[in-house]
């Protein structure tokens, strides 16, 4: 059985999202997933209407959105989060979810997890939709190093190929290079390395490597593994989802704002746009992965309701049965071997 340690007190709506989102993911599986909940149990036992296949975990700290990730990693040792990684370090779960304060997971997952031998720097892998298919692309990395080097950044596109292997059944996936324009020799000095870099690998027939890719060009279909430093990444990223956001938003406003000929056609757009609006919900696509650990962590939204943590569940039951560290483990190993 697969066991998920959950930071139930992680979150803007914590601990009734990851309770009910625990819930949700429970009914939908298979019955070989247990959810174990770490947190305040007094809030957490009312919250749990069936414990079938949940377990609540006693955590009486928390680390708040704005705590100093290394500090509060340290000092907090009963945080519902720290206790939650060393359940995954101990072997008592199998990965980490949280939608707590980012840099204290990542941190919780470098001092406590442990990171993987032959791995620089971990990077966060993230989902997202595109327009002509319900598979989506991946990008990596999406914001975990914002100074990556270039070696790093090689090692993402490594990463991003085996996940989307092992997790998204992609047989051989492209590998494009976030740069500001599609030419070779695009980009500042570190990017025109990795462009270089990538292009070796792809000549040895070690990565499908298709060249650079435009932010711009992402939803339609361009890639399916996006690489880049932790900077550009997040700054895509945020872009993509507020564009989104926006974009819905407007239509909303002016069909609520207009006359009776907007409303009259909002009426009829209606089915098409709930049917875009499906397609291009990121939270559907589950949380950011944090690859490089000896287990797997996943990150989701900061503002998650239980939707957005059923789908992350999916996600990371999903990672769980893939085998997905014990792979990258085996080819870093064999790399280092040749070098």
């Amino acid at each position: 059985m697969i066991k998920i340690a959950i930071d139930a007190m992680g979150g803007d709506h914590a601990p009734q999202a990851l309770v009910a989102g625990a819930e949700l993911a429970r009914d939908a599986s298979q019955n070989d997933v247990e959810y174990i909940l770490f947190g305040d149990q007094e809030q957490l036992k009312p919250l749990v209407k069936n414990s079938q296949n949940i377990r609540i975990v006693h955590a009486d700290e928390v680390i708040a959105m704005d705590d100093e990730p290394v500090r509060a990693v340290k000092k907090k040792k009963n945080a519902s989060l720290v206790l939650a990684a060393q359940a995954v370090r101990n072997g008592e779960a199998d990965l980490l979810l949280s939608a707590g304060n980012t840099g204290a997971l990542m941190v919780a997952g470098l001092l406590i997890i442990g990171r993987m031998k032959g791995i620089n720097r971990p990077g966060l892998i993230v989902t997202l939709p595109v327009v002509d298919n319900d598979r989506g692309f991946t990008m990596i990395d999406a914001g975990a190093n914002a100074d990556a080097k270039v070696e790093n950044v090689i090692q993402y596109a490594q990463l991003g190929k085996i996940y989307s292997q092992r997790v998204r059944a992609l047989s051989n996936p492209r590998i494009g290079l976030i740069n500001n324009g599609t030419e070779a020799d695009k980009g500042d000095v570190n990017h025109r390395k990795m462009y270089e870099e990538l292009e070796k690998l792809g000549q040895a027939g070690e990565l499908n490597f298709i060249g650079n890719v435009e932010a711009r060009d992402l939803l339609n279909n361009v890639t399916d593994v996006a690489v880049t430093d932790g900077f550009t990444g997040n700054a895509a990223l945020k872009g993509i989802e507020g564009s989104a956001l926006a974009v819905v938003n407007m239509i909303k406003d002016s069909i609520t704002t207009g006359g009776f000929r907007e409303k009259l056609g909002g009426l009829l757009l209606k089915p098409a746009l709930k049917k875009i609006a499906k397609k291009m919900d990121y939270t559907r696509y589950g949380g950011s992965v944090l690859l490089g650990l000896k287990a797997p962590v996943i990150k989701t939204h900061g503002n998650s309701n239980a939707k957005t943590i059923f789908y992350a569940l999916q996600s990371a039951a999903d990672v769980a049965h893939s085998n997905l560290v014990t792979e990258i483990a085996t080819q870093f190993a064999d790399q280092k071997q040749q070098d």
